[in-house]
C-alpha cells in the first residue's frame, strides 16, 4: 500500500518514534512519502497517515477533501479522540489488514458575502461564531425555515457527533456515539440562563445571522477562522460526501471516553469497568 504522511508540525519529521514506524511500513514492502498540501497526494495513495493530535488530524481532513482516501490519527498530541491511536501500536494491525473504515460526517457552510475562494467551505468537528470585541452577540437560528429564540451569548457552535467530544464538550453540549446522525446546536457563554445545547436531525439546513454593537464576529470551521461583518448570514448543513477514517479494530468509543475522559469515575465501579 502506498502511504501519504502529513505532519503538522514539521520538526515531528525528525521524531525517532515516527522514523521506527515508516521503516517498518517499507521494509513490509509499502511506500511512504510527506505531504504538504492536498496537491502533493499521488495517484494509488490507499491512506493518509497523520501524525500528531487532534488539531492535525482535522487538518489532515482538509487534505483529502472528497477524495475518499481514509484518514488515520497517529498520537503524538495530548488528548485525542480523532487521533487516539498510540504510534506503537499502528504497525501491526496495518499490515494485517486489522482496522475498519468509519463514513464520519462534514459540515458545509455558505457564507453570504463571503468569497468562496476566500474559504474552506467543510468542517469535520463544528461551525462556530463567537465575539471579537467586548460586546455579546444576538443569534438568530432557523432550523428548517423556523426561528429559534434568539441566543445571547458570546457565541453559537453548530456541531457534528465527532466534535461533540471537542468544542462543543466544553461548552456543556451532550456526548454522542460517533455514529449518530445529528447535530448539535449548542450556545457559548450564554446570556440566556434558560437555553441548552439543542440536538436536531443531521438532515435540517441551520441557518445563522448574528448581530453585534461591535460590527464584527469571529467565524470559525475546526481549526481555520475569519473576522466577517457583523449581518452576515450563514448557512449550515451535512456535505454531500463523508470523511473516511480508518478505525483500528481495537478501538473502543466508551473506553476512549474512560480513559481520556475519566468519565463516570467512581470508586464503587471497581477494576473491572
Amino acid at each position: 500500500m502506498k502511504f501519504a504522511v502529513y505532519v503538522k508540525t514539521p520538526e515531528l519529521r525528525n521524531d525517532e518514534r515516527l522514523s521506527s514506524m515508516l521503516s517498518a511500513l517499507v521494509s513490509a514492502g509499502a511506500e511512504t512519502y510527506f505531504i504538504e498540501t492536498a496537491g502533493d497526494l499521488r495517484e494509488g495513495t490507499g491512506m493518509l497517515l497523520s501524525i500528531g493530535g487532534d488539531g492535525t488530524f482535522l487538518s489532515a481532513s482538509k487534505r483529502v477533501g472528497d477524495s475518499g482516501i481514509p484518514v488515520l490519527g497517529v498520537n503524538l498530541g495530548r488528548l485525542g479522540f480523532l487521533s487516539e491511536n498510540d504510534i506503537g501500536e499502528v504497525i501491526e494491525p496495518l499490515l494485517a489488514g486489522d482496522y475498519s473504515i468509519e463514513e464520519r460526517e462534514l459540515l458545509k457552510v455558505s457564507a453570504e458575502g463571503l468569497a468562496p475562494d476566500r474559504y474552506y467551505p467543510y468542517a469535520l468537528n463544528e461551525v462556530s461564531v463567537h465575539r471579537c470585541g467586548s460586546a455579546m452577540l444576538g443569534v438568530t437560528v432557523a432550523l428548517d425555515g423556523r426561528k429559534l429564540p434568539v441566543y445571547w451569548a458570546d457565541g453559537l457552535l453548530v456541531a457534528t457527533s465527532s466534535g461533540s467530544t471537542a468544542y462543543s464538550l466544553s461548552v456543556g453540549g451532550p456526548i454522542c456515539m460517533p455514529e449518530s446522525r445529528v447535530l448539535i446546536i449548542a450556545p457559548i457563554a450564554p446570556h440566556n440562563l434558560n437555553v441548552r445545547p439543542l440536538v436536531v436531525p443531521d438532515h435540517s439546513s441551520i441557518d445563522i445571522s448574528v448581530h453585534s454593537r461591535d460590527g464584527a464576529f469571529m467565524f470559525s470551521m475546526d481549526n481555520r477562522t475569519e473576522t466577517v461583518e457583523a449581518g452576515t448570514r450563514l448557512s449550515v448543513s451535512v456535505a454531500q460526501f463523508s470523511l473516511k477514517r480508518v478505525r483500528l479494530n481495537k478501538y473502543n468509543f466508551v473506553k476512549a471516553l474512560t480513559s481520556k475522559l475519566f468519565w463516570g469515575e467512581d470508586v464503587r465501579n471497581g477494576a473491572e469497568q
